[in-house]
């Protein structure tokens, strides 16, 4: 890094969280011209989010490490922009990924553009991705940690967001960050990994979504169509799911949710091999390394931390090597080539 380099300014986004103290003193360490925001999200109380507890620490880390904190309310742009998207795709029988969405409004939509109006050069988070430079075209990574990898939720990031953005951990093991984070005193260095909805915490997702969608008792059919039980709502349910519906008329195998036909509300359940497919369609794609060609061959996630899946696509079609659990229509899936995230898109 040279000096010019050294002297640009840098807005962290501290979550209140190990990862983005850490990523901020690294940074100071590097020389750049550190400050802190935290990025209020959500206002409600609910059991198992963590908001208040959340600021709390980004507050006490910005202390630890001397920089300047900005505190900032998004409440209304993230309930508009994510929270309003997670109900209305459950509302209709789709299985949402409220982070990839809070990732693409709020860390790197508002919050950037916040922050380039406001004199940073960079934005940077404790999101365990990379990124690394090759003339003018920048290309997204995975994190080291494959347990932590977190390239998935930011496939919308696009060619000037990564020219803007610092992923200062995504070369390091959570174990190191977390000893790094002892040995400098970081009130966060024992404090849980948070888990959850983006900005919420750990929440029921079902007890969640009651407070818009209203619970609504339906049939549970097995293939043949024979109806051997009652469910709460298709909208609460999602393919590959084994739990959360009553079954009356049935003895055998355990059940899981196969499909849902939102219209008639009526779930769909078999056995665990019915929940496997071998191809889908993707919509919405967007690409952070636009393919040589129509047709070829990558690796495919469709869901974090997923198993990686030898694909064949030539879009809207994708075609597995072999068949995966639980493909849902509306979760995110997300293509690299190796270490490099090439692009994702919305399953059909």
């Amino acid at each position: 890094m040279n000096n010019l380099e050294k002297k640009k300014k840098v807005v962290v986004g501290l979550s209140g969280g190990v990862d983005s103290s850490v990523a901020a003193y690294l940074l100071q360490q590097q020389g750049y011209e550190v400050t802190a925001a935290y990025m209020k999200c959500w206002d409600m109380k609910l059991d198992g989010c963590a908001a208040d507890e959340d600021k709390m620490y980004a507050v006490q880390s910005a202390a630890k490490l001397g920089i300047k904190i900005e505190i900032l309310d998004f409440v209304k742009e993230y309930n508009d922009k994510v929270i309003s998207y997670f109900y209305s795709e459950y509302s209709v029988g789709r299985t949402p990924n409220p982070d990839v969405m809070c990732n693409k409004e709020i860390k790197f939509g508002i919050f950037l553009d916040w922050a380039l109006t406001h004199g940073f050069d960079y934005v940077a988070t404790g999101h365990y991705a990379r990124v690394t430079q090759e003339g003018d075209s920048y290309s997204l990574l995975k994190g080291v940690d494959p347990s932590k990898d977190q390239s998935y939720f930011l496939y919308n990031l696009n060619q000037n967001s990564l020219s803007k953005v610092l992923f200062p951990i995504g070369d390091m093991k959570k174990s190191k960050v977390r000893e790094l984070a002892s040995e400098i005193g970081l009130p966060t260095a024992k404090r849980p990994d948070s888990t959850g909805i983006c900005f919420i915490g750990e929440v029921n997702i079902k007890d969640f979504l009651k407070q818009r969608v209203e619970a609504k008792t339906g049939d549970v059919l097995l293939k043949s169509g024979e109806v051997i039980g009652t469910h709460e709502g298709v909208w609460f349910y999602t393919v590959g799911q084994r739990h959360g519906f009553t079954v009356s008329k049935y003895q055998g195998t355990p059940l899981y949710v196969i499909d849902k036909n939102v219209e008639l509300n009526q779930l769909i359940v078999g056995e665990e091999k019915d929940c496997y497919r071998n191809s889908f369609e993707v919509d919405n794609m967007h690409w952070v390394v636009e393919p040589k060609s129509g047709a070829f061959i990558c690796d495919v996630r469709v869901r974090h931390l997923g198993k990686m899946h030898k694909a064949n696509v030539s879009f809207p079609n994708v075609t597995l090597g072999v068949p995966a659990f639980g493909i849902a229509p509306g979760q995110s899936a997300v293509f690299y080539e190796g270490d490099i995230l090439l692009g994702g898109g919305i399953i059909r």
